[in-house]
């Protein structure tokens, strides 16, 4: 049976996965992160993915009937987007592709969060809808609400209708996490933390033609920490703030389109208060966790579906 393998070597995960256009299967490895470090440098980056990458195809390949290759090249499908660490995973996927004389498909790491999403949601069905859908992308990098339209040229068209405009909440709950003493990178500790809580929050975040801000939320949190607040409300706080943010963001996407589908992708989206305050308000559907965080599923789809094997 054809299958179609999918490389993802994003700014903390190495990944890869195989898909028949109906399952997928994957493996995934964290990069290291020193200790109360928040992150690691491009070229620490691209140096553990091209030592991790052959394991996690060691792992995978063996008996497979690879039909064409999938990759992410970049963050965004936007001009300038770019990060080093994409080489590693776009340079053995050329290797591959040309050594065994196959297509390669070239995507973006946001692209492949959808296309996750979208299967672990069971709504493949969106990719041959006339109609659009919204998307949020929100991890380390991104706090994008997007509308998607797919085509029947297999492109996805991914309009961004608003973003974050300075800090990313993927980049607020790591900061919050590591000066609360957690490891990198931080979001289920921090949830788990946050659950301890028993605190009622009043959030309005401000927005600016539906984009949030999210520098004030890092700031409000080391001053409860400063303060000795306890930990676990800091936490909540944390979590609330981008939730009331997210919200926010899908109201003004809603009110301008009018009632479409929402999927949500991306490590914060694992978090379990924002999932079941999305799902409550505006239906929304979510990858699950381990389909959230950073793999390579998306790419394998990606290059299933331009190869018409998507069921």
């Amino acid at each position: 049976m054809a299958e179609y393998l999918g490389i993802d070597t994003s700014n903390y995960t190495t990944s890869a996965a195989l898909t028949d256009g109906k399952s997928c299967r994957h493996s995934r490895k964290l990069l290291p992160v020193a200790e109360g470090e928040r992150g690691i440098r491009q070229s620490e980056a691209l140096f553990h993915h091209i030592k991790q990458l052959p394991d996690l195809l060691e792992s995978l390949l063996p008996g497979a009937d690879v039909a064409a290759i999938g990759v992410s090249t970049r963050p965004r499908n936007a001009d300038g987007s770019y990060m080093p660490c994409f080489l590693a995973g776009h340079s053995v996927s050329r290797s591959l592709a040309a050594i065994k004389g196959i297509p390669l498909y070239e995507t973006s790491h946001q692209v492949g969060h959808i296309l996750a999403a979208l299967y672990s949601c069971k709504r493949l069905d969106l990719l041959s809808s006339e109609k659009p859908f919204i998307a949020f992308h929100v991890s380390g990098g991104t706090t994008d609400c997007l509308l998607v339209k797919p085509d029947s040229e297999a492109v996805i068209d991914c309009k961004e209708i608003s973003s974050s405009l300075d800090l990313k909440a993927g980049q607020a709950v790591d900061r919050v996490g590591v000066a609360l003493g957690l490891a990198f990178p931080c979001g289920a500790e921090l949830e788990r933390l946050a659950l301890k809580s028993e605190r009622k929050f009043r959030i309005r975040p401000t927005l600016k033609d539906g984009c949030c801000c999210l520098s004030g939320l890092e700031n409000i949190c080391k001053k409860m920490i400063a303060d000795g607040e306890p930990s676990c409300d800091t936490a909540l706080y944390c979590i609330k703030y981008i939730e009331a943010a997210v919200t926010a963001m899908a109201e003004y996407a809603l009110g301008i389109y009018g009632e479409l589908p929402v999927i949500c992708a991306g490590g914060v989206m694992s978090d379990g208060i924002i999932r079941e305050s999305m799902k409550r308000k505006f239906g929304a559907e979510f990858a699950e966790p381990s389909l959230s965080t950073d793999n390579a599923c998306g790419t394998a789809l990606f290059a299933a579906m331009k190869e018409g094997a998507l069921k």
